[in-house]
């Protein structure tokens, strides 16, 4: 049915499969961004830790394990924080490529539902 002034493009379920992946990888952009900047934050946090450490005189220093801080050998602790680094980095490694994977995705998807539904459709974010 047409309105006066528009034409109304009919939706096939194939449209709206496109339209509900794309909400889906706009919902996983999201949920990434706040990952990687954790772990930003996070990495950003031990290499604080590693540099006090390397400031202090103490053979032994306290650690937290879990919710316990214990007194653990400075070598030790200097062992640990570089792996929790490595780890982190790895992951937020990952998260870079995944993120990069949903945005081509989304681009992809962009240009066909643009392509069929020009102005009827948004999906920007505003």
């Amino acid at each position: 049915m047409q309105q006066s002034g528009g034409s109304e493009t009919e939706v096939t379920w194939e449209d709206q499969q496109n339209i509900n992946r794309f909400s889906k990888l706009n919902n996983r952009f999201h949920e990434l961004e706040d990952e990687i900047r954790i772990a930003k934050e996070t990495n950003d946090n031990l290499e604080d830790a590693s540099n006090e450490l390397i400031l202090t005189d103490e053979e032994v220093v306290r650690f937290q394990i879990g919710e316990v801080f214990a007194h653990v050998p400075k070598d030790e602790v200097e062992s640990r924080i570089e792996d929790m680094k490595e780890v982190t980095t790895k992951n937020l490694e990952k998260l870079e490529e995944e993120k990069d994977s949903v945005l081509a995705q989304m681009a992809e998807l962009k240009k066909i539902l643009y392509g069929k539904f020009r102005d009827s459709i948004n999906l920007e974010e505003d």
